[in-house]
């Protein structure tokens, strides 16, 4: 069935549910909420959902710190909330794409007390491994006595892959939510799950190799090249195990690796996330570097997006004026293209509200989605404050010429007209072109006209006259005038 509902080169919607729309004014977003919202996918023209973990947590890193992979987190509903979801979802011919976490619980799992040689534990801190959130991977535990490894928040303990209990019990995990209907997992941080049993020192890794995690809040960890606690190869092996368990569950990948080593991971799961091209500076020559060549044949997919729960927002990070240009690319690459709440109205980071929730400064790109001029999202206080509902939300760019929302809903149509990879026509710092088929793509990312090729436009952003295209500007074209059916959508 899931192969029914994810058709070639999908598009998938990030719903961080906490921040989507809540159901009964405790402002929290939840499942009944979002149950009650997903006509706006049907809308936009997604071809199903990510949703962010909605297990028993407590909350230390809102909900990746799990204490109970078979049971919802009280402040999201009950498990017929979310079966009413996926039942909801699978009516509309949306997919539900479940984000588990299978390199770390909660230290409040009762595995970390009764099964303690599921984690990894040391006598003392034997290396300078680091966690990802800054300061030692290692945190001394008083009851045992002993040291043990998280590669994120101490509260996060990491699994020890090494025991083949943890493989069966992450098998049953997974079984247990094909079972309830799920169409497949993201696999949260997959290319951690193994580190080296001889727990070795890891090297200093070369500064010219950080380019793009400039803005990361964890720059620290970034200070080591971790050849021992990520990306080993057993983790392949236990992708395998999982790819052939579950044979019609879709597999997301998340691997923060450049793209040449995600091949072997994409040749497994249906997609891996490209870290690269969310990293990419605004530049035609460092873009075309990401995305040329991507679609062939026996390479696998990549998964693209430009923002996410983690990530600065795309309209942040290109800019308004550019945020159009963006969309064009995102949504015109071969692979998967997921869209993160909000970047279909274009909204925007936020201040994030009073008092500091998320320990790693990620409040700004977490505020509640804006469905209206009041907000929407719920009756009552949101966890974090709107940011500018009475001039970007859902209820007034839906159907308004010209919208973010209108854009979005074109480009994803337009989409299912786009055949073959990546092939670069021309790549400047200010300029990219490429060829999906028989459509051309191009970006003028600069501040001047640049010239366009010939072929027949079927869309557009910005200013295009004969033979140019205006500053920060997209057009989409193709070479046979006689298969456009029609006049160009303008944004």
């Amino acid at each position: 069935m899931r192969r029914e509902r994810l058709r070639r080169d999908p598009v998938l919607y990030e719903v961080y549910l906490r921040s989507f729309a809540d159901s009964n004014g405790d402002g929290i977003g939840d499942l009944a909420g979002l149950t009650s919202r997903l006509d706006h996918l049907v809308d936009l023209g997604v071809d199903g959902l990510w949703l962010t973990p909605v297990f028993r947590s407590p909350q230390f890193d809102f909900g990746y710190d799990v204490s109970d992979y078979l049971d919802i987190h009280v402040e999201y509903g009950s498990m017929p909330d979310m079966d009413a979801l996926i039942d909801a979802a699978h009516t509309r011919g949306l997919a539900v794409i479940l984000d588990v976490i299978i390199g770390h619980t909660s230290i409040e799992h009762f595995w970390f007390r009764e099964h303690p040689d599921r984690y990894i534990w040391a006598d003392q801190i034997p290396n300078n491994w680091l966690s990802v959130f800054g300061g030692s991977a290692w945190r001394h535990d008083e009851e045992a006595g002993r040291y043990y490894y998280h590669r994120f928040y101490p509260e996060q303990p990491n699994l020890n892959w090494g025991n083949p209990e943890v493989r069966r019990a992450v098998h049953e995990i997974l079984g247990f939510w094909t079972g309830r209907g799920v169409d497949g997992f993201r696999l949260d941080s997959l290319d951690g799950i193994a580190v080296d049993p001889g727990l070795q020192d890891e090297p200093l890794a070369d500064p010219s190799a950080l380019r793009g995690r400039e803005r990361d809040p964890w720059a620290q960890y970034w200070s080591l090249q971790h050849v021992h606690t990520c990306n080993l190869p057993q983790v392949l092996t236990e992708l395998k195990e999982i790819a052939t368990a579950f044979p019609d569950a879709a597999l997301v990948v998340e691997a923060d690796l450049p793209n040449e080593q995600l091949l072997p991971y994409m040749r497994l799961a249906d997609c891996s996330f490209a870290f690269d091209f969310i990293r990419a500076p605004l530049d035609g020559v460092a873009l075309a570097r990401v995305i040329d060549g991507a679609g062939l044949a026996g390479r696998g997919n990549l998964a693209w997006a430009l923002s996410n729960h983690d990530q600065p927002r795309m309209v942040s990070r290109w800019g308004r004026d550019l945020a159009g240009v963006a969309a064009v690319l995102l949504l015109s690459l071969p692979g998967w293209s997921f869209i993160y709440q909000g970047d279909e109205i274009g909204m925007v980071d936020g201040p994030g509200g009073p008092d500091l929730r998320d320990r790693s400064g990620r409040d700004a790109v977490r505020h509640p989605m804006q469905w209206n001029r009041s907000g929407g999202f719920t009756t009552g206080t949101p966890w974090l404050p709107f940011i500018d509902p009475e001039v970007c939300n859902v209820e007034d760019q839906r159907g308004a010429a010209g919208s973010t929302l209108e854009q979005y809903r074109t480009l994803i149509r337009l989409r299912r007209e786009l055949r073959g990879p990546v092939r670069i026509v021309a790549a400047e710092p200010g300029f990219l072109a490429f060829r999906r088929g028989g459509h051309t793509i191009s970006l003028n990312l600069g501040d001047e006209d640049h010239e366009l090729g010939p072929g027949q436009l079927v869309y557009m952003t910005g200013r295009v006259e004969p033979g140019r295209l205006g500053p920060r500007s997209a057009v989409v074209q193709v070479a046979d005038p006689d298969s456009t059916g029609g006049q160009p959508s303008e944004r």
